[in-house]
């Protein structure tokens, strides 16, 4: 369920009529927590009918604080696992999450990386693999002072100040104590999650000086995930980011993230988050409101006007 790289972006598993969305916002991390936290954006949809999104597995684990009404969310396919949240961060995965959506629905989504697991929570990634659970469970007392001042600023930018503030302060208290990712660990994931389809495991393996088996043991240790598939994530999320901007061809779209082909492509959207592209792109991309591929200036805010679906 990690990464649940859509739900802000108001994806939904089947566009109603009526639905709308009013609004949202995006704001880039200052420069000091961009290691560690790599998009922030806001959400708000008016009342419309009964709904579900998906939430798309992806690199990054995943904070939601909800606003008005909480976070309904499980694993898709597993719906003993569903539960409310105000709070709730998430781990990563290969599959994605189930988010039920009844009325007005108003939040801010954090996109964190594994070394921001380690910095922010003080714990690693693999700790949360595959879970989803309250912040509560993880910063402990500090969760609901957190919560109830973003919770409570007025408009987007006050809230954005009141959560990179909150985020700075857990930055810095727990930037002595929190350990740190392995270098060799940090240097995988850069090369297996950068470039067009990833560096090759093997090819990773010599260059950090470890064997493939030592390797996966370290890397599943700190994220929860293997170096395969961290690659896989990565080149799904490439690959939906290209969806997203409506990339007519999805042969170029498999050839430009480092698929074999779009048959290779299509089975690992299938496996990853029961989509096919075509799939997803005629049930979801109607109801789409982009902003993570804005970028702007540190700091910048990005106010979206309301978009009604058509």
């Amino acid at each position: 369920m990690g990464g649940w790289s859509s739900y802000a972006r108001g994806v939904s598993d089947r566009p109603v009529e009526g639905s709308v969305i009013s609004g949202g916002a995006s704001s880039r991390p200052p420069e000091a927590l961009r290691p560690y936290v790599t998009q922030v954006a806001g959400y708000c949809y008016q009342p419309g009918p009964f709904s579900a999104h998906r939430g798309m597995p992806s690199t990054a684990l995943t904070v939601v604080l909800a606003f008005g009404q909480p976070l309904d969310v499980g694993r898709l396919g597993q719906p003993e696992t569903q539960r409310c949240f105000w709070a709730a961060v998430s781990g990563l995965s290969v599959g994605p999450a189930h988010i039920r959506q009844v009325g007005p629905q108003e939040g801010i989504w954090l996109a964190i990386t594994p070394a921001g697991a380690r910095l922010l929570f003080g714990l690693p990634a693999a700790t949360l693999h595959d879970a989803v659970v309250s912040v509560e469970d993880v910063l402990g007392g500090r969760a609901a002072r957190w919560y109830d001042e973003v919770a409570s600023a007025t408009g987007w930018p006050a809230r954005f100040a009141a959560l990179e503030q909150h985020l700075l302060t857990l930055a810095a208290e727990s930037a002595d104590t929190a350990g740190a990712v392995r270098p060799e660990v940090a240097q995988a994931w850069s090369r297996l999650t950068e470039g067009p389809g990833g560096a090759r495991v093997a090819d990773v393996a010599d260059e950090v000086g470890w064997s493939r088996r030592h390797l996966g043991e370290q890397f599943r240790a700190e994220t929860g995930v293997s170096p395969r598939d961290a690659r896989r994530l990565a080149r799904f999320e490439r690959s939906h980011a290209m969806a997203r901007r409506r990339t007519p061809h999805l042969a170029d779209v498999a050839a430009a993230c480092g698929f074999a082909d779009q048959a290779h492509m299509t089975r690992e959207w299938r496996d990853l988050c029961a989509y096919t592209p075509g799939e997803w792109m005629r049930a979801e991309l109607p109801f789409l409101q982009d902003r993570s591929d804005e970028d702007g200036d540190a700091g910048d805010i990005r106010i979206d006007q309301s978009l009604k679906e058509s």
